[in-house]
């Protein structure tokens, strides 16, 4: 039987009020540390976004969102923060923010294959 993994996942949210706390899910980040992991997968559905809120900033979502990709990859691309160890990058992706994309609390689990989980995480969770 393959080896069991803790992982931990957040939902990466699309919040445009944030007075509102009103939010659609457009992405996943996992990390399991056993794996030297950290990925996120995101979608974002432009007349879903428009329809719950006409004066996004499509453009900027996305390069907000490919910014979590740069950090998780790591190396300079990812900057200052893309350059920590993975779980301090985990922990930056998912602290608690105020902006237009945020995370929800960061949930654990067990996997033997962390991309697979991601994987279906992001179809149960976004899609």
């Amino acid at each position: 039987m393959p080896e069991k993994h803790l992982f931990e996942y957040a939902v990466i949210r699309v919040v445009p009020r944030v007075e509102r706390e009103e939010f659609l899910n457009v992405g996943v980040i996992l990390y399991c540390s056993a794996q030297g992991f950290l990925q996120t997968m995101f979608m974002l559905d432009e007349n879903r976004l428009r329809a719950f809120s006409g004066d996004l900033d499509i453009l900027e979502l996305d390069e907000r969102l490919r910014a979590f990709e740069r950090i998780c990859a790591g190396r300079a691309k990812g900057g200052t923060i893309g350059q920590l160890p993975i779980a301090s990058r985990f922990r930056w992706l998912t602290a608690t923010r105020s902006t237009i994309v945020q995370t929800s609390s960061v949930h654990p689990g067990l996997c033997t294959n962390a991309g697979e989980t991601l994987a279906r995480l992001f179809a149960q969770l976004v899609q």
